[in-house]
């Protein structure tokens, strides 16, 4: 197999497999916790923290384990990746995390297809989901060592799980998929777009900050050739 195709399949079932973590966590935690928020929040976190140190060790080395359509938005503005191979990422990744979203709902032998009607809006909401990916960018950006790179991103979401008022969403295709689940970590299809534009600015901020904090710098474009090379896990230039 050729390397974009290793790249693409790996950023999709990367997603995938994220998704259905965090949406079937929700799941399995609401119905055990006996109607205890906190306890079923902990244990989504918990779920979300393994699933994303465990993918971004194994698939990092792969495809970057990007899973997230602001992380390969950053990295094309920093001439890491074409935006080619960004449009074909960020498109697996939101087939890879609604994908994931009905895996979940049949693995607990729910409707598949579903719409979410857990209302998160307001000024408070979009500054958490700012406050999230900003951070998240940070890290991304930040780190010295490619193996740093799961702990810590893990680490950043499971701590915003708690701090941020939206528990860190933090990921468009997360955002989108999760709309389509009438369960505990859902979020209604009209508040979507008010977390994805705080999601961007978070973002976009993240790298100015970054780019003074760690001197992250734009790359050399990224030639046809670049864009068929296995990709290292982002840190700072």
């Amino acid at each position: 197999m050729s390397p974009l195709p290793q790249k693409l399949i790996a950023e999709g079932l990367g997603s995938l497999l994220l998704a259905a973590t965090v949406i079937g966590s929700g799941v399995m935690g609401e119905r055990l916790a006996g109607g205890n928020i906190a306890v079923a929040l902990l244990a989504n976190t918990g779920a979300t923290v393994a699933i994303l140190a465990v993918l971004i060790r194994l698939l990092g080395p792969v495809s970057g384990a990007h899973f997230n359509p602001v992380v390969t938005l950053i990295e094309s503005l920093r001439n890491r990746i074409s935006w080619g191979l960004a449009l074909s990422y960020v498109t697996v990744q939101i087939a890879g995390c609604c994908t994931g979203a009905v895996l979940a709902h049949a693995m607990f032998a729910l409707p598949l297809i579903q719409s979410s009607t857990h209302g998160r809006t307001g000024a408070a909401q979009w500054l958490a989901e700012f406050v999230a990916t900003f951070g998240l960018l940070l890290v991304v950006l930040g780190h010295r060592r490619s193996r740093d790179a799961a702990w810590m991103v893990a680490a950043w979401i499971g701590a915003a799980y708690w701090f941020t008022a939206s528990t860190s969403f933090a990921n468009p295709a997360i955002t989108i998929a999760r709309s389509l689940t009438n369960t505990f970590s859902g979020i209604r299809p009209h508040d979507v777009p008010g977390f994805i534009a705080a999601q961007l600015v978070g973002a976009l901020t993240g790298l100015v900050v970054a780019r003074a904090l760690f001197a992250v710098r734009p790359s050399a474009p990224v030639t046809t050739e670049d864009a068929a090379a296995p990709l290292k896990l982002s840190r700072h230039a």
